[in-house]
């Protein structure tokens, strides 16, 4: 799983890198920029950036023709001259400082350009000056902007500009015919390259476009996946600065603030069993493989405490090999609550030590006097009365047992929900039915069982079940813990509830035990609690028993005094 989650966080990284190009892609593509709202800026650049030394380079390149520094087959004309150096100055620097706004816009430009262009051409320079270069710069251009139709329609505007330059100089011969060939073929090899090229980056762009797209399909995929995942999965760079994290790392963390950009330490603070500080950013460095931790606990804001699991590694790249051995790129962290886990596992301890040590006293002494009664059967001289003493201890414990028994069922049943089925149950019944099953118990030992029953006493609602399983254990608890004296049941009605009470003359309950009475296996260290045989199963069962009927049992109670177990359930009107 940590492999898993380490490989797609990696991953996560280096697309997070590629997402940063992509998205700052995007906003270059579609941001306004100057030269209209569907051109890239290099087009613009370059159109606007050309605006301003083109005429230059036209206007110094007549001149150095008029004083005859650079020759030329035409006869230049100064006032013609003048008039394309001015129109082109005018053009230009009105594409500089006010660019088109849209496409017509451009594309009138341009075609006003080749114009001017093809006239200093045809009038001034000649096909055959290095001026020629500068049509190359327009196909460039029209390309930015028209793509492969803008090179096409520019070449053609180049042959057309041969064929007057031909007609238009054909006197001159054949140096001008010549010129205007090698011009027109030189122009239209360019086009064929220009072309060739911009194909190839058409297809790299589609290519790139392909591998973007599914790089962005395996990102969304495995951000869902982490996204989805129960425990709280961080990734740090190898500085410990948090860069991915999931929901869940949220909901463990409780906060709504990023994570993004913070250090490790500063959102995970942990103290290990002895309170004492834990560094995770540390615990990174010492780590080659990896690492699991369960006895960590991370500290809330209020000082709440809840136990984790931390399991963290190095991240290391699918392409490492070409990397040193020792180089990652950060960390991968899982984090997992498992308080309660520990809580259970601790009870389940504690559960399994109560129950071996309450379970060899009575085994060991049920056997050891099974075994004597065996022993004596065989020896002539023993009489029925100590064979009788010996069964009698032996099925004590027996008893035991079973009361042991009988208290882990009512607890599994009660945790399971088990025959938690309701019911309309007569009151006056039960008091009845619960009286004869326990007067023979309490005669036995000299105690007196009273009943007193309100004569208002209706129905209730509930599991009867769970109700009587939680009267006997008031009632047998009364018992066993009752010398002398009486245990009353009372039943009684106030307003709309009937209340249960079970009152005793016992032993009492000290104010230091009432607090944990109704705790798992919990037994009072007084000494006439220990005379007599317990699981601490019983008022624990009780208090499941209450909880599950929507109950909540009231203990009153003081030494030598007796105590008092009641609650109450609501009244319901049978017809």
């Amino acid at each position: 799983m940590l492999t898993q989650i380490t490989s797609f966080t990696a991953t996560l990284l280096n697309l997070k890198t590629h997402l940063y190009k992509n998205q700052y892609a995007m906003y270059n593509k579609h941001k306004m920029y100057k030269g209209g709202p569907n051109y890239k800026p290099f087009s613009t650049s370059l159109f606007r950036y050309a605006a301003l030394l083109l005429p230059l380079s036209l206007g110094f390149y007549g001149l150095l023709i008029k004083f005859n520094i650079i020759g030329s087959l035409h006869a230049v004309n100064n006032l013609e001259l003048l008039m394309l150096v001015l129109w082109c100055i005018y053009i230009f620097i009105a594409q500089y400082f006010f660019p088109s706004k849209n496409k017509r816009q451009t594309a009138l430009k341009l075609i006003t350009i080749h114009l001017l262009i093809a006239s200093y051409l045809i009038f001034i320079v000649g096909t055959s000056s290095p001026l020629v270069a500068l049509w190359f710069v327009l196909m460039l251009v029209s390309y930015s902007f028209f793509k492969e139709k803008g090179i096409q329609l520019s070449v053609m505007g180049f042959a057309i500009t041969m064929a007057f330059d031909i007609i238009f100089w054909h006197d001159l011969g054949s140096p001008v015919i010549i010129s205007d060939l090698i011009a027109l073929i030189a122009i239209f090899f360019a086009g064929i390259i220009i072309l060739s090229v911009a194909h190839s980056q058409s297809v790299s762009r589609r290519e790139l476009n392909i591998s973007k797209a599914q790089e962005s399909l395996h990102r969304d995929r495995t951000l869902t996946i982490v996204n989805n995942l129960t425990d709280a999965v961080l990734s740090t760079d190898m500085d410990g600065i948090i860069r991915v994290y999931n929901a869940s790392s949220l909901n463990l963390l409780d906060t709504n603030n990023s994570l993004n950009g913070k250090h490790i330490d500063d959102v995970v603070t942990l103290i290990d069993q002895d309170d004492k500080p834990v560094s995770l950013f540390k615990e990174f460095k010492k780590s080659k493989t990896v690492v699991k931790r369960d006895d960590v606990n991370f500290v809330f804001n209020d000082g709440e405490e809840i136990r984790l699991e931390v399991t963290f590694s190095p991240i290391r790249s699918s392409f490492s090999r070409s990397k040193k051995s020792e180089t990652h790129d950060g960390y991968i962290i899982i984090m997992r609550d498992i308080t309660k886990s520990k809580s259970l596992e601790e009870e389940r301890d504690e559960f399994i030590s109560v129950i071996s040590h309450e379970l060899r006293t009575p085994l060991t002494i049920a056997e050891g006097t099974i075994s004597n009664a065996q022993l004596m059967m065989t020896h002539p001289n023993i009489t029925p009365e100590m064979l009788k003493d010996a069964v009698d201890v032996a099925h004590e414990q027996i008893l035991f047992l079973a009361n042991m028994v009988n208290d882990l069922s009512t607890l599994s049943r009660a945790e399971r929900g088990v025959s938690a089925n309701t019911e309309n149950i007569d009151v006056r019944e039960l008091a009845h039915m619960l009286f004869d099953k326990y007067d023979t118990e309490a005669r036995k030992k000299d105690l007196h069982l009273d009943l007193d029953l309100a004569p208002n006493i209706s129905y209730i609602h509930t599991s009867r079940l769970y109700l009587e399983e939680l009267l006997q254990n008031f009632i047998t608890n009364s018992i066993k813990y009752t010398k002398e004296g009486s245990i009353k049941l009372i039943i009684e009605k106030e307003a709309d509830q009937i209340k249960f009470s079970v009152k005793d003359t016992g032993i009492g309950i000290g104010k230091t035990d009432q607090a944990r009475v109704f705790d798992k296996f919990y037994r009072s260290e007084d000494y006439r609690t220990r005379e007599t045989g317990g699981t601490g199963l019983g008022l624990y069962v009780s208090a499941k028993l209450a909880k599950k009927i929507g109950a909540k049992i009231n203990l009153k109670s003081r030494l030598n005094f007796g105590s008092t177990f009641s609650f109450s359930l609501p009244e319901v009107k049978v017809k």
